[in-house]
């Protein structure tokens, strides 16, 4: 390690400046959505069982909500447009936007070029937890999804239930292609109910068992038309490791309600992003 300078102190001690000031951030209606959702209607429900995936779909303007039944569990979440999968799901511009991790009235952004409100979060039964004295909260943006390229570098294993794979399989069965070509698609995650931080001595990503309970459920509102794969990790609630046949692992519930007809007729799904796309040519 090289000698620190005289003025290290000094150095350490300048005051950090906000990325990216939210300000002008365009902000959900959060209260129009609470009054659709009130006499909303179920229409579709699917049960993601242990150490899998499987795939959804929500139109424009309908809700989506992630429940943990019969034990503790999370779920790692994949999002696309509908009907343009080059459109998904950005982990990493949704935390520069809104953090580490998620709740209610934050967005899950979509990929450039498009940059726009995917779905909005409007129900966290887990908003209580905030930030513990580890540093560690609920729903991160910063973790990627276990995988087996990982655990095959760093421990020589050939696992294939892992959330990676378990995405994969799960949107070549739904789209009807070929495991290579689905892999394509699967990108980094939202991971429901996790609880992660990073360790402040050695800035290392940790998780811990999550707080989550049968019951606890994660609500979001459809901006768009999107199929969304979820996985049910191999870890259960992450208290020991996530790449297991040996934790305790239990479904997901994924439910779809639509609002009574009408209720959002003065509403429209976000536009592309406004940007020219020229890049100073």
């Amino acid at each position: 390690m090289s000698h620190a300078p005289k003025d290290a102190a000094a150095r350490r001690a300048v005051p950090p400046v906000i990325c990216y000031p939210t300000e002008t951030l365009p902000q959900p209606d959060l209260a129009l959505y609470a009054a659709v959702r009130d006499d909303a209607t179920k229409q579709a429900e699917l049960l993601v069982k242990p150490r899998d995936a499987a795939c959804f779909r929500v139109g424009a303007g309908q809700f989506f909500r992630i429940t943990s039944v019969e034990g503790p569990q999370v779920g790692d979440l994949n999002l696309w447009h509908a009907a343009d999968m080059s459109e998904r799901f950005y982990s990493g511009k949704t935390r520069a936007l809104h953090g580490t991790h998620v709740t209610t009235g934050d967005r899950l952004w979509s990929s450039f070029p498009a940059m726009r409100p995917l779905a909005t979060i409007v129900a966290d039964t887990l908003d209580w937890y905030g930030i513990d004295a580890f540093g560690g909260s609920v729903h991160d943006v910063i973790g990627t999804r276990c995988d087996p390229y990982t655990g095959n570098l760093l421990a020589g294993s050939q696992y294939h239930h892992c959330c990676h794979s378990n995405l994969t399989r799960a949107l070549a069965d739904d789209l009807g292609i070929a495991l290579h070509q689905a892999e394509r698609h699967v990108h980094d995650v939202l991971n429901v109910f996790m609880c992660t931080g990073f360790t402040r001595d050695t800035g290392q990503y940790f998780m811990k068992k999550s707080p989550v309970r049968p019951g606890d459920y994660l609500e979001f509102f459809a901006e768009v038309d999107l199929l969304g794969a979820l996985s049910a990790c191999p870890g259960g609630d992450c208290s020991a490791e996530h790449s297991s046949d040996a934790a305790a692992c239990f479904p997901l519930l994924v439910e779809v309600f639509a609002p009574r007809p009408g209720l959002l007729a003065d509403w429209t799904p976000p536009t592309l992003n406004g940007y020219d796309g020229s890049h100073g040519r």
